[in-house]
């Protein structure tokens, strides 16, 4: 028999904005920390509704959330259950991924990471018509910020395109899933860049380094330069004026 829901004494309150996304963030947390265990069934919509101090529509909303992203199964007649740990669950990112800064920056650490080996990729596998593409692309970028836009969908374009470059269709899939938060992300990064021709010059000198390397079929540098890019990027958000920083704290929703 499954085991039967914990009573969740010590569940506070959810502040008054996003209250669904929190709750789902919450009971996330819980079935990540083991604290809810597989098979475990959840207390009911009126029962958490009553320990979170919201509507049942909230609970209903914020179980649906975990249900669509696998972590929760519903059994008619007997209620909601942890998924199994060998359920299949699709990528997912807490909805509250960008409520902060903090938030922001780690966006940015997940970029480096997956973006530095997507450039080196990249570097040994390009087909001449791929190449074509990514100097385009970096054109295109060149050409919004002249004309004074954040250039958020051409930056995306411009690392969409290094990354069908890369031989792998997992790596652009990845980043098509991922664009929802990175769009979020690059938004404030770009606005925090065009506000200082300072940054504007870094930003095109890294994306530069990193086609070079690219074109010369240099792994490494590829690899090295794209790092720097997303450290830089960094950098550059942690140094960043109040109305970035009041920006990034924005909901997402």
């Amino acid at each position: 028999m499954s085991p039967q829901a914990e009573s969740h004494t010590d569940a506070k309150p959810l502040a008054a904005d996003r209250l669904s996304d929190r709750l789902a963030a919450d009971l996330r947390s819980r079935i990540d920390s083991g604290a809810l265990q597989p098979g475990q069934r959840l207390p009911t919509e009126l029962a958490l509704a009553a320990q979170y101090g919201v509507s049942r529509t909230v609970v209903r909303e914020a179980v649906s959330r975990l249900r669509s992203g696998g972590l929760l199964v519903a059994r008619q007649g007997s209620g909601v259950f942890v998924a199994a740990l060998d359920a299949a669950r699709p990528l997912d990112f807490d909805a509250a991924v960008l409520a902060n800064l903090d938030a922001v920056l780690e966006v940015v650490e997940v970029r480096r990471t997956l973006e530095a080996e997507v450039a080196a990729l990249a570097a040994t596998r390009a087909t001449p018509a791929q190449r074509k593409a990514i100097r385009q692309a970096l054109a295109q970028v060149d050409a919004s910020v002249a004309s004074g836009s954040a250039a958020v969908e051409e930056d995306l374009a411009f690392h969409r395109a290094i990354a069908d470059a890369a031989g792998n269709p997992q790596f652009p899939r990845l980043l098509r899933h991922l664009a929802q938060y990175l769009r979020a992300a690059m938004t404030v990064t770009r606005l925090n860049e065009s506000l200082k021709a300072e940054y504007r010059a870094q930003v095109r000198q890294e994306h530069r380094a990193i086609v070079e390397a690219i074109l010369a079929r240099d792994a490494e540098a590829a690899r090295a330069a794209a790092a720097e890019h997303m450290r830089q990027a960094t950098r550059r958000l942690q140094d960043a004026d109040a109305p970035i920083r009041q920006q990034a704290k924005r909901p997402t929703r």
